[in-house]
């Protein structure tokens, strides 16, 4: 049994990259998988006394069922909180054995003179070693970080008073890159919003600098602090609990970070019940990453430096990033003259992908949403305006049209979904920067025009696709054009002209499909490659796992000889 407990507890990682890394190394950065979207349920992080209690039955078949206080409850759950940490209540405490496993791992990562930030800190840093420039503590309540020698400064704030998607709110904003270090320990198990205090922890790091958090299995403390924990802490295994950590750094900065690894740090466990209840042993884990330098907009890193940029963007998904990014770094590339207008709207895309989330993924796949997201920041006039998204959701069916879009969604029924999202990308701007009425006349010309391009031998596919685009570009787009002159100006145009101007868009659509497909192709080799080194590498340590002929035996404290491997 202890052999197979040896077996099963192999690193996920290989040799020459546990060679460089401090004792315990269980997953290496190659071995982690994450979903493409934040895959935990709001549920997962409720403290008991804020779970749903599902109502009475008898209450149900009588009509009576209560009014939902499921607010009411989780806000009265906040105040509990700041009140038990405020209390005079016994502090965390890890097992010692613990403890010098965990102030060894730290010292192996940390060194004299540096800047480090603890959050959630308590009486003990497990740093007593090291001396550093500055060590700034911030907890719930500043109760136990009066008895740290180690903080130079404190500062209490609540951790799990979060604003979703954008990090601890009152976080001060002058310890911004300011850190080399952060620490957490004992404490990601009582956090309710953990993506958003990860996410305010990244923008303190400085670029390279190392975010370590360590805690304990799942029952080092349980029976005083139980009510504190999160359900997710409460129920899943402390095998889980690794691989949830590390999520938190995925889907907080995503590639934002490098160097993930998982730490099993765990002193030997007893082997009878007798020792385990009197053992100063238990389960001690560590998760860790450094923060990437950002990369700079240049020729041939475009789409790194997209990457780079939306790092920590809300609201999007790590997959509308991925489908997003070679798209902008596509268009930065081919159109100079819009590069600044990219740049400055960026900071938009939260905004379009509020919009584009109600949407059904079958409807308008999620590579669609990611071209009009990108199409629309390209545009100058695309500000994010009120009238703008409203008017985005008018025209993507999330709102109830008015007679403008009733009569736009009529008459371009025959677009295809590419043709339509180029259709938005034309118009939405020009809300907010044209009159309605002349939004109305656009609208209301749709059909002469279609009429008139069909007369001249376009099919009614390709008629309505010239028709909107040039009523877009040159009547909405054109302040001095007025309707009349529009109109003589596409009856007088020839039917080579009309077919020429056909021909061109296409030509044109053709030449960005093959650029975005180059784009997304080169992306996907990329991928591909780095799937194919994970899975050489998991293959590897499987290899491993099987051939293995010895283990290091808890008892002994030395290396061992599988039964019956050391003959063969």
């Amino acid at each position: 049994m202890r052999e197979e407990d040896a077996k099963k507890k192999m690193p996920m990682a290989l040799p020459e990259e546990a060679e460089r890394e401090a004792p315990g190394l269980r997953v290496g950065e190659q071995a982690w998988k994450w979903p493409p979207v934040y895959p935990y349920d709001r549920e997962l992080f409720r403290r008991p006394d804020e779970e749903e209690t599902p109502p009475n039955p008898l209450a149900m078949a009588t009509g009576e069922v209560p009014v939902d206080d499921q607010e009411e409850r989780a806000a009265d759950s906040v105040v509990k909180s700041k009140n038990f940490w405020a209390a005079e209540e016994p502090e965390t405490v890890i097992k010692p054995d613990c403890v010098v496993n965990l102030e060894k791992h730290l010292k192996f990562y940390l060194e004299d003179g540096i800047d480090v930030l603890e959050l959630g800190a308590g009486s003990n840093s497990y740093t007593s070693s090291l001396k550093f420039n500055t060590h700034v503590g911030i907890a719930a309540s500043s109760k136990y970080m009066n008895s740290n020698p180690s903080l130079t400064e404190k500062l209490t704030l609540d951790l799990n008073d979060c604003t979703e998607d954008v990090g601890v709110n009152a976080f001060p904003e002058n310890m911004y890159n300011k850190f080399d270090v952060v620490l957490i320990s004992n404490t990601v198990d009582f956090l309710t919003e953990p993506k958003e205090v990860f996410k305010s922890a990244y923008r303190t790091l400085k670029p390279g600098g190392k975010m370590i958090v360590a805690f304990t299995d799942k029952n080092m403390y349980k029976d005083s602090f139980e009510n504190q924990m999160t359900k997710m802490w409460r129920t899943m295994t402390d095998d889980q609990h690794m691989w949830v950590v590390g999520s938190f750094f995925e889907f907080s900065a995503g590639k934002g970070w490098s160097g993930l690894k998982g730490f099993d740090i765990s002193p030997p466990k007893p082997t009878n019940f007798v020792q385990e209840k009197l053992s100063n042993t238990g389960g001690m884990y560590v998760v860790q990453a450094t923060k990437n330098e950002v990369t700079e907009m240049e020729s041939g890193k475009e789409e790194e430096g997209f990457e780079s940029m939306l790092w920590l963007t809300p609201t999007l998904e790590s997959r509308d990033k991925m489908l997003i990014t070679p798209r902008l770094a596509r268009m930065y590339t081919r159109l100079p003259g819009a590069r600044d207008t990219i740049l400055k709207n960026v900071n938009l895309l939260p905004a379009v992908y509020a919009s584009l989330v109600k949407m059904d993924s079958f409807a308008f796949p999620f590579n669609l949403q990611a071209q009009l997201a990108a199409n629309l920041i390209s545009e100058s006039g695309f500000e994010g305006s009120e009238k703008q998204l409203n008017a985005l959701e008018e025209g993507l069916g999330l709102q109830t049209p008015g007679e403008t879009w009733t009569m736009i969604g009529t008459e371009t029924a025959v677009l295809n979904p590419e043709e339509k999202v180029d259709l938005l990308t034309f118009i939405v701007p020009r809300f907010g920067e044209v009159s309605d009425d002349k939004m109305s006349d656009f609208a209301a010309g749709i059909r002469p025009t279609k009429e008139v391009l069909m007369e001249k031998g376009l099919a009614e596919a390709n008629a309505c696709l010239v028709g909107t685009e040039l009523l877009a570009r040159d009547f909405l787009g054109s302040e001095d054009v007025e309707k009349e002159d529009f109109g003589r100006w596409i009856t007088e145009m020839s039917r080579e002209e009309a077919e020429g101007i056909l021909a061109a868009r296409k030509s044109f659509k053709s030449k960005s499909e093959e650029e975005l497909n180059r784009f997304v192709t080169e992306r996907e080799e990329r991928l591909k490659k780095e799937q194919e080194e994970r899975e050489q590498m998991m293959k590897q340590v499987e290899k491993a796992r099987e051939e293995r002929t010895m283990f290091f035996n808890d008892e002994t404290g030395k290396m061992e000889f599988i039964d019956g491997k050391d003959d063969e």
